[in-house]
């Protein structure tokens, strides 16, 4: 699994890729949590969720925002991190054009730029959102909310009361055509501290889930965009 290097809007980023050896297999993105607090791609969550999806036949991405690791730029409050993702997605599409559908996962921050990014694109057809900043970010843009998806929290949480989590999961399953899951880790703190191989199981479970659903639905269409 090499690391890559590909073009961002404010310089190089680098990111881990997996190919599936399937031409039409469906794609996924993984984004990690913030960027000022030590959050990078091999963040332990963002590895495991990232597997998730290798073990469901996906071709993967994890990359570093701007400013961490290799990645060039420096930290722009979300709104560059925002821009940092879709050039990720541009280039995913690109290299997967018989892909049937996408997917995109993120934790806390990165839980946050995934939502958004989903917004912006119609073609992803599902969300994994683990411990989303619901107490300190307004998530009202997701009025309507474009897909079903998973959103799981730490019970002891102690940095994103668990009740602002649970608050969005029950406002967005109020909207038509959509499902939302709510998981609860017991006895999980925001770094799921002990408890990171359950939070993988309760993601692998959600996939294998929704796959299966999947499969009987109509997939939406893909469209690569080119960055000039």
């Amino acid at each position: 699994m090499p690391n890559i290097i590909f073009n961002g809007p404010d310089g190089r980023l680098e990111g881990r890729y997996h190919q599936s050896k399937k031409s039409d297999a469906p794609i996924a993105i993984v984004l990690h949590p913030h960027p000022l607090h030590g959050g990078n791609m091999n963040n332990r969550i963002i590895y495991n969720m990232f597997h998730a999806f290798v073990e469901h036949g996906f071709s993967v991405l994890r990359f570093n925002f701007r400013g961490v690791g290799r990645s060039q730029g420096a930290f722009d409050g979300g709104i560059g991190e925002l821009s940092d993702a879709a050039y990720a997605f541009d280039w995913m599409q690109q290299l997967n054009r018989n892909s049937p559908y996408c997917w995109i996962g993120g934790y806390s921050f990165g839980a946050l730029i995934s939502m958004q990014l989903m917004m912006r694109r119609p073609e992803i057809m599902g969300f994994i959102s683990i411990s989303p900043p619901a107490n300190t970010e307004d998530f009202s843009f997701l009025a309507p909310c474009p897909s079903s998806g998973l959103i799981v929290h730490g019970e002891i949480d102690d940095l994103i009361p668990i009740e602002t989590t649970s608050k969005l999961a029950t406002k967005l399953n109020t909207q038509k055509n959509i499902e939302v899951e709510f998981a609860t880790i017991k006895g999980a703190n925001h770094f799921y501290k002990n408890k990171i191989d359950v939070l993988k199981n309760e993601v692998v479970k959600y996939l294998d889930t929704s796959l299966s659903k999947t499969l009987l639905e109509p997939k939406k269409k893909i469209t690569s965009r080119k960055r000039k």
